[in-house]
This record gives C-alpha cells, structure tokens and sequence, in this order.
C-alpha cells in the first residue's frame, strides 16, 4: 500500500485552488498547508495514500505519454459521486478526456472518468460498484 504520493507543479497557487475543489468530492480533506507544499488525507479517519503537492524547481513540460506517472485513480463510492466530479471538473474548465460511462475492457462493473488537471495530469474518478 502506498503512504503517500509527492507531485510537483509548475504552479502551486493554482493547483491549491484547483485541488481545493476536486479533493473534498473525491474522499480527501487538508492535511497540510504552507507557503512551499500542501497536502491532503483520506477524509474522517479513513486509511488511505496522502497526497502531497510541492512547487517545482525546474520548469519541465509534463506529458502522460513519456516515461512517469501517466494517472492517478480515485475510487468513489457510488456512480452518483462519478458524475458530480464530472459536473465540478466541467465547471472549472477542466478538458475532459471521457465522460462518465462503463468502461467493459476493464473487469466489471468499473464506471468512471477521466479528465486534466491544469497542468496536464489527466486524473480519474472510478466507482467499482452497480450502485449510486
């Protein structure tokens, strides 16, 4: 199991602002917060990976397609919680790469989407389960 996840941003306001939306409807709650990084928890005692955000130093272009991290999977309760990350992520400008649906090449039932962060991380909301 993994403890935490570091991702470095070319911009740390921004992605603040932009993860302080996303976060809360995927699960997590501020855990840390400074002028260099911030950081969020699995929500109300859950156990789970931390994910922290540091300020790159040393400006690089990301891309998925090049060797590193290509996404990040968050698993969400019901399909309900997949489509209202999808209405958040429209509503704050966000490319969305696919719409919530089924997805029948991965093993069932695996309902989710997919979509960039600012920078170009494409991350995604995934529900392994028939319900909303």
């Amino acid at each position: 199991m993994l403890g935490h996840l570091g991702i470095n941003v070319p911009d740390l306001v921004i992605a603040r602002e932009y993860y302080g939306e996303v976060m809360p409807l995927l699960g997590y709650e501020p855990f840390i917060t400074s002028d260099e990084e911030f950081a969020f928890m699995p929500a109300a005692g859950k156990r789970g990976t931390y994910l922290f955000f540091y300020a790159a130093t040393e400006p690089s272009p990301y891309s998925r397609t090049e060797p590193g991290l290509q996404h990040l999977a968050f698993m969400v309760p019901t399909r309900t919680a997949v489509t209202d990350l999808f209405r958040r992520v429209v509503k704050l400008g966000s490319e969305v790469m696919h719409e919530p649906k089924e997805f029948p090449q991965y093993p069932p039932p695996y309902y989710a989407t997919f979509w960039l962060d600012p920078f170009g991380l494409m991350l995604e909301a995934v529900c392994h389960h028939d319900r909303d």
